[in-house]
């Protein structure tokens, strides 16, 4: 009798590919709004690497008066690169003040520089900056900012202090931040440096660290801000306790234009999910050791989680509350504690006991607390995690393959795009949307096409129908023509299919929707960009379209960076009791 051969151990490859999820699951809106900010995401990334790396933060000059007019300079230390972070502060005021890109008045306004900046470089900015999109950067500029005060919260706390008293914390809770991101412009927009020009050892060189970088010193800054208006009114106001400090982020307002974002970046959405996808598979596959040490681990992140959904004073509208994902974490707990129970009497019957813990819990639980939980499981592989983020330098550019011939074309569509043709794309005019720029606003604005009218170019990508298109033509087509050929006399089709091409075999850069219909709804896009890869907390919606959160809620003070006493562990923060 012939033995049986032993089934050939798993590699690691194949074992993370395994516990990673499909794209079918991955890419339906709902489950990508349900995304929870981790350590992939691009704050806390940032966060990660500043800690690991002490970066220094200084303030060089800080010239505003009592009314808020002024600027001011810091200086920036990552190893052996310094950067400039110039600030000009004005007075608020209500002409012109606004969150959206129309606005010609605010309350900050600044930039990420290379180097030390001459003081002609820093009158010259102070210039330009103002005029926006008619204005023009210095070289070795990054990024242009600016932003706005949270007017009633940061009056508020000045108040408090120069009355010698700390800040009414339950006040502040309520949005968590004394400023409001309303600006962050890079990547060869006004003439900054270009993303595929930093260089190869760069310390912001990888996917939106720069502008993370200027949203934590907008943090910095406002910061300062109420602490200098605070002792001008009365030298002997008290210092802001350094809890809340760490507490109060830096508020961030987004709308319609990140669904644009997604269209024209695949890309960068694929890489960042995929690397996301792949440490929540990593940490699946941990054994934990006879003590449940990872365990426990989990279950100290669980407990933080509830505590901060549980204090949280936002008021949402149609996202889920933060008091309902509470008590779906509460379920989740229970799973874990049981989980190390088992482990701790040597009751050690799952292989991956991560992995089925998940398994376990789906659809038991409400999807954003099941993403909390996929977000808590990296923090069991952070090295790992660390360094799937270097990976995060993208080059985006989508090139086309001419020689391919059409069966092959047609194939790859078939399969990367099998959601496309399950998808009744045939809806009433009624409920058929257009994407474009408002005239007034300057913004991405969506609406019925009946009210829009055949005038206006649709900015959306009607990603379902360029595909059934596309495969309508090539069904005609000869399986041997090359794509060259093919497109000479189908040339619509070019731009369809050298992103078909060029994204082929990677099914996590689009989501699996029809945005033209009335049906879909824009807010679960922005959410993945806001939540999920911004890494913003407490994102209140405003009519499915608009989000509002706080990015960098609990992250280390530049003091605690330098110093090297900085808590790895920043995120989900305890409300400070004073």
């Amino acid at each position: 009798m012939t033995a049986l051969k032993k089934p050939a151990p798993e590699s690691d490859a194949h074992r993370i590919a395994r516990l990673m999820r499909s794209p079918g699951e991955m890419m339906q809106p709902d489950r990508l709004a349900a995304i929870q900010p981790s350590r992939i995401s691009a704050s806390r990334a940032l966060m990660s690497r500043a800690v690991r790396q002490r970066w220094q933060i200084l303030c060089k000059r800080f010239d505003i008066d009592e009314k808020g007019n002024g600027v001011a300079e810091y200086r920036i230390e990552i190893g052996s690169w310094r950067f400039s972070f110039p600030v000009y502060s004005f007075e608020p005021s209500p002409h012109g003040r606004t969150g959206r890109i129309i606005g010609r008045s605010w309350d900050m306004m600044g930039a990420l520089v290379e180097g030390n900046m001459s003081q002609q470089d820093f009158e010259t900015t102070r210039v330009e900056l103002p005029k926006l999109y008619e204005g023009r950067a210095t070289p070795g500029t990054l990024i242009w900012c600016r932003s706005n005060r949270s007017g009633r919260f940061f009056e508020s706390a000045r108040q408090a202090l120069k009355a010698g008293q700390q800040p009414n914390v339950s006040e502040l809770a309520q949005t968590c931040y004394l400023m409001r991101n309303t600006g962050l412009d890079g990547n060869g927009t006004f003439g900054t440096k270009s993303f595929l020009a930093y260089e190869g050892d760069h310390p912001l060189r990888w996917s939106l660290a720069a502008q993370m970088l200027c949203a934590y010193m907008m943090r910095v800054f406002a910061q300062d801000l109420l602490q200098h208006l605070a002792r001008l009114g009365s030298p002997q106001a008290p210092d802001m306790a350094k809890e809340l400090r760490r507490f109060l982020g830096v508020g961030n307002g987004s709308a319609l234009g990140l669904m644009l974002f997604v269209n024209n970046h695949p890309r960068l959405i694929e890489r960042w999910l995929f690397v996301r996808e792949e440490a929540i598979a990593r940490a699946k596959a941990v054994t934990p050791d006879e003590g449940g040490t990872e365990i426990e681990k989990l279950l100290g992140l669980v407990d933080k989680a509830i505590r901060f959904r549980a204090q949280d004073r936002a008021v949402y509208e149609n996202v889920t509350r933060s008091d309902v994902l509470a008590e779906e974490l509460q379920v989740i707990r229970a799973a874990v504690a049981r989980l190390l129970e088992r482990w701790q009497a040597g009751s050690r019957f799952e292989s991956e006991p991560f992995a089925e813990l998940a398994a376990s819990l789906t659809d038991r639980v409400h999807a954003e607390a099941m993403e909390t939980l996929h977000s808590l499981l990296i923090e069991l592989v952070a090295e790992e995690a660390d360094a799937l983020v270097e990976d995060l330098v993208i080059d985006e550019e989508l090139t086309g393959r001419p020689e391919m011939p059409v069966s092959r074309l047609r194939e790859i569509l078939r399969n990367d795009y099998a959601w496309a043709f399950k998808l009744d794309l045939k809806i009433a005019a009624a409920d058929r949307y257009v994407w474009y720029k408002s005239v007034t606003a300057e913004e991405p604005r969506r609406g019925p096409a009946a009210e829009v009218g055949e005038d206006v170019v649709n900015l959306g990508l009607d990603l379902p129908r360029l595909v059934v298109a596309l495969d309508q033509d090539l069904a005609a087509a000869e399986p041997g023509l090359s794509t060259a050929r093919f497109l000479l006399a189908h040339p619509q089709h070019r731009a369809i299919v050298t992103r078909v091409q060029a994204l082929a075999g990677t099914g996590l850069h689009s989501p699996h929707a029809d945005i033209m219909s009335g049906a879909f709804t824009p807010a679960h896009i922005t959410r993945l960009l806001n939540v999920g890869i911004h890494g913003i907390d407490k994102t209140r919606d405003f009519l499915d379209r608009n989000l509002r959160g706080v990015m960098f809620h609990g992250a280390p003070l530049p003091e605690d960076i330098a110093s090297g006493t900085a808590d790895d562990l920043w995120f989900y923060p305890a409300e400070p009791s004073l």
